[in-house]
């Protein structure tokens, strides 16, 4: 059996889950709504303020989408909940952020300022001009939307110069070494 796959779900309270036809479940709390639509193989029961997830047999597929289901579920109860977030720095000299309404703007070494819109359901704050906050409800929304900023420019290996994620420690190489004579 699936280690996590096996573990209950715990609903808070202040949070409504519906499992409707087809394993099509909805959670709502406190920060918005989410859904998901599980695989139809996979059993979900509601009891007690917990949801259990079981899969029907030992078959490869239902042992992958077991922990998976899961997990995702859970994710889901954790973010309408408390919500996820992801933070980035800014490293280089004059590379900043700044916001314009609910944009983000990005001046980091280009000829011009890059721009990003929220999407739905994620927003942006600033801390300073080096350091970006990304929050959302849906975990890989969230994670996605921090990627694409951080894809704008990446650290690089000489300088360490870029957007990097809060904590990532980023290898540095040394530069030319001189000539040999």
């Amino acid at each position: 059996m699936s280690r996590i796959g096996r573990k209950p779900i715990a609903i808070p309270s202040g949070v409504n889950v519906n499992v409707a036809d087809g394993n099509f479940i909805t959670i709502k709390g406190p920060k918005g709504e989410l859904s998901y639509s599980a695989p139809p193989a996979l059993g979900i029961e509601l009891e007690d303020g917990t949801l259990m997830v079981s899969r029907p047999d030992d078959a490869r597929e239902n042992r992958s989408l077991h922990g998976l289901s899961r997990s995702l579920i859970n994710n889901m109860v954790v973010g309408v909940t408390d919500g996820f977030r992801k933070n980035l720095e800014i490293q280089g000299v004059g590379y900043r952020a700044a916001m314009d309404g609910k944009d983000l703007v990005l001046n980091v070494g280009f000829s011009h300022p890059v721009r990003f819109q929220a999407p739905d359901g994620i927003s942006y704050a600033l801390d300073g001009q080096t350091k970006v906050s990304i929050s959302g409800i849906d975990k890989q929304a969230v994670g996605e939307e921090a990627a694409r900023i951080r894809r704008v420019r990446p650290p690089e290996p000489y300088k360490g110069k870029g957007i990097r994620y809060e904590g990532e420690v980023v290898r540095r190489k040394a530069g030319k070494a001189g000539k040999a004579k």
